[in-house]
Formats: C-alpha cells, structure tokens, sequence
C-alpha cells in the first residue's frame, strides 16, 4: 500500500456535503456491514433504494427483499438488516435489494457527487484502505443516525483516515484522535446511539459481529445509477 498524498476530507453526518473523486460510506451499523456480507455470501449485487415502496417495486424472481426502519425487518421482506442474516449462499443466482433508514440513503447521495463509490465497514477495511490509497483526493461519508452524528460511524472513518495519510481537514484530524481513544474496535462501535438502537431492538449480537476486523477482503462499489437507485457489485 502507498501513503495518499493527496486530501482525505470526513463527513460526520450526511448534511455536510463533501466530495472527492472516490467516496467512501460508512454505515457500520449496519447497512454497509450487511452490503459486505451479501456479497461475500454470493449475491450477485446489492440494489441500495431510499424508499421502501422502490425496493417492493423491484421485487420479482431472483431478486430478495432487505431492509428495516428504526432497526425493525419491514413487513413481507425476506430479511432485516443484520448481516449475521445473510452468511449463508442463496440456493441460486440471486440480486438483493436493500433499502435502510440511514445507509442505503448515505450511498445515493454520495453516488450524486463522487465520480468511485466505495463501501466500507470493519469487516472489509483492509481491503477498503488498500483500494483507497490508490487515490489522491478521498472522501470519508458516514451515515449518521436520521441525519446526526453517529460514534460508530466516526470511528470506523477515523481508522480509515490514519491508514491513509495524506492531508486530512479537520473533520478527519477530529476522526482519526477519535478512533484513537477506543482500545478496541468493539468499543468504538458499542457506546453509541446506533449500538443503543440495535440493542432495543434486542439485535445486540450484531454490534460485535460487525467489529470483526478485515475478515472479507472484498471492496463492494457503485456500478450502477439511476434516479431513485445505485446498484453495489
């Protein structure tokens, strides 16, 4: 891996509008954990909608149904947005469709104004910074918690912004002394209000489960637009 020269810039919250060239999202609980594990698993792609009307549109043979609001699997969808749900291979050739209440909007908006669109979690953040180094100007976009400051998103883009060096702003000097303060990177996600979230919906084995460090060495991407959808490969 070569040290990026160039700026790295973080996004606390999905109103700060930042770009680069390659954008990074950051939902770790849970949306881009999950994105990573379905794709691990065998999915052909991940269709990522703001809308959960737009995600039943798209419902036909081949394709299954994810998602949730406020933590809870919406009514007739096949799974939730646990990624421990998604560790086994579908029976054949199958393209998920995911919508969630903060994440897969974090993924549209960054579509809309970053030329590369990485997905990023613990689960795949060495593959992720790897990717990344490659580029000169990045942008780190966390997705928050309904448009506000998310702990564990913050942690998860300050462990990516010291991998890479370069010329952080602010927000990634803010990340990076962040990420530093936690022993461990279950502790970064846990104290939040995602992690509370999780844990009243009683999904508490999930904060863990997304802890887990460059386990998948795949780096899902945008390679896909349309208005009211981005499809991740």
């Amino acid at each position: 891996m070569r040290v990026k020269a160039g700026f790295t810039r973080v996004a606390f919250t999905p109103g700060d509008q930042v770009a680069a060239p390659v954008g990074i999202v950051v939902d770790v609980l849970r949306a881009t954990s999950t994105i990573c594990q379905a794709l691990a698993a065998g999915y052909e792609s991940v269709t990522c909608v703001g809308e959960i009307d737009d995600a039943r549109a798209l419902a036909r043979p081949g394709f299954k149904l994810a998602g949730e609001r406020h933590n809870v699997r919406i009514e007739g969808f096949d799974f939730g947005n646990s990624p421990r749900e998604l560790v086994d291979p579908p029976d054949e050739p199958t393209r998920l469709v995911l919508t969630t209440t903060n994440g897969t909007r974090a993924l549209l908006a960054a579509a809309a104004r970053c030329e590369t669109v990485l997905v990023a979690s613990l689960l795949n953040l060495g593959a992720v910074i790897d990717e990344a180094s490659r580029a000169d100007d990045v942008a780190i976009l966390c997705a928050g918690v309904e448009g506000e400051f998310a702990l564990d998103d913050a942690y998860v883009a300050g462990r990516i912004a010291a991998a890479l060096g370069g010329q952080p702003d602010d927000a990634a000097i803010a990340a990076i002394r962040l990420a530093a303060a936690f022993p461990t990177p279950e502790e970064g996600l846990a104290g939040g209000i995602s992690a509370d979230n999780i844990r009243r919906a009683g999904l508490d084995e999930d904060i863990p489960w997304c802890a887990r460090e460059s386990v998948l060495g795949l780096v899902p991407r945008v390679v896909e637009r349309a208005p009211a959808s981005v499809v991740v490969a």
